[in-house]
């Protein structure tokens, strides 16, 4: 049975809204940052308004490089990076740093499929109206993959608490930081039961909210 106390209510509070504030800030930054390379891609691609096949290749091979990378290895191979745009290596701030740039590849995968799935016949009737390749980008190809689109960004939002408590391990703080410094190292089973949960009942809040936009957008 696990016995609470107004001292781990405090704890495990704080360190929800560590993850929370950590899971907000990464989403917003890879899902405006991540967006500018899925539209290239989307552009380039063979069946694209401007297809180049170079400009395709290369940039769909860096964003395969970096979704390659295990996101505890990056956390390591980005300290000097993190520490030259925060000031510090760890922390909850600094954690967003990793975060977002294991994301935004994840996340401009995910937009160019979402785009590169709009109705061809749609595409072709804009075309037949006039529309410049802007007004097809922004009316027809967005438009039309808003759904698909917000789906994506529930998927990124899933993983990113999974690798919120992962940057946990190594200072990030948050449910992950709490589960490895009490529930781990301290034999505390109770706090490893009750973050578990928090995790659980995070992801499934999300899920929860991401369909019930997806069917009004839909």
């Amino acid at each position: 049975m696990i016995a609470y106390s107004s001292g781990m209510t405090d704890i495990l509070m704080t360190a929800l809204k560590q993850t929370v504030y950590m899971v907000f800030w990464s989403t917003l930054f890879s899902v405006i940052i991540g967006f500018i390379p899925g539209v290239i891609l989307t552009l380039t691609a063979p069946d694209g308004l401007k297809p180049n096949k170079a400009v395709y290749e290369t940039l769909s091979f860096i964003v395969n490089v970096f979704r390659s990378f295990p996101f505890i290895i990056l956390l390591v191979i980005l300290i000097p990076f993190t520490r030259m745009i925060v000031g510090k290596a760890i922390g909850t701030t600094a954690s967003i740093v990793p975060l977002t740039i294991s994301a935004i590849p994840f996340i401009a995968r995910i937009f160019e499929t979402s785009l590169r799935e709009t109705n061809p016949g749609v595409i072709e009737a804009a075309r037949s109206f006039g529309a410049s390749d802007i007004q097809i980008l922004f009316h027809v190809y967005v438009k039309e993959s808003i759904p698909r689109m917000l789906n994506g960004v529930v998927l990124l939002i899933i993983s990113l608490i999974g690798y919120s408590a992962m940057a946990g391990t190594v200072g990030g703080g948050g449910i992950g930081d709490i589960a490895i410094r009490f529930g781990y190292q301290q034999y505390k089973t109770d706090y490893l039961v009750v973050c578990s949960v928090l995790l659980i009942i995070f992801v499934q809040l999300i899920q929860m909210i991401g369909n019930h936009l997806y069917k009004k957008l839909s």
